[in-house]
């Protein structure tokens, strides 16, 4: 799938890169410092209300364009895999939508982004274990407060022995607060001697 097809050359040197994942210590992972323990943390991309990378990632949530999926999976995982920190990652899991959401939609806009990090990783990508349980509206204009409220509880495990002891990566699309990242880390923090770490195409300014 040559990228060329998804975004000119021009535009995809000039994305917004943030290049955190050089850094251990940068806005993704200082997001989560009191609240949940995550091993690394990084986001792709900067994403700026009405800029290209918001464009790219509405075509991908809402127009079907799950290519562009793979081509920011590529160029993370291309990265990703020259950094020790991520080496020992053996599976990647999306933040999962409800059974509801996911049916209207037909897909989740992380899957190709969490199955091209997977291959670049030598690592799982695994749907199956992180479930939501309850359907809530969007949380694109919630406050940080309002989001925690909503977010608390509304993901479980599935099965609590399979990524015992195991480096996974928790992977979605656009990091604000990290409410929902969090609720999903604290879930998966019932699964025995489980690391974390997070990656996400974006992170919002």
């Amino acid at each position: 799938m040559h990228q060329e097809q998804h975004i000119c050359t021009k535009c995809l040197h000039n994305l917004p890169y943030t290049d955190f994942h050089k850094h251990r210590q940068n806005p993704v992972k200082q997001t989560f410092y009191g609240r949940v323990q995550i091993e690394n943390a990084t986001a792709l991309l900067h994403y700026k209300k009405n800029g290209m990378v918001q464009q790219l990632l509405h075509h991908l949530k809402y127009k079907g364009r799950q290519e562009i999926g793979v081509l920011l999976g590529d160029l993370l995982g291309q990265e990703l895999k020259k950094e020790v920190s991520y080496n020992t990652i053996s599976h990647i899991i999306p933040v999962p939508l409800h059974k509801k959401r996911l049916y209207k939609r037909g897909y989740n806009q992380v899957t190709t982004f969490g199955q091209q990090l997977a291959n670049h990783l030598n690592a799982m990508y695994t749907d199956d274990i992180l479930i939501k349980v309850n359907h809530t509206k969007t949380q694109a204009f919630k406050k940080r407060a309002a989001r925690w409220l909503t977010t608390q509880h509304s993901f479980e495990i599935a099965d609590t022995s399979t990524l015992a002891e195991k480096h996974i990566l928790l992977v979605d699309d656009v990091i604000t607060t990290g409410a929902t990242l969090e609720a999903c880390a604290n879930a998966l923090k019932k699964i025995p001697n489980i690391k974390i770490s997070v990656a996400t195409m974006s992170i919002a300014s």
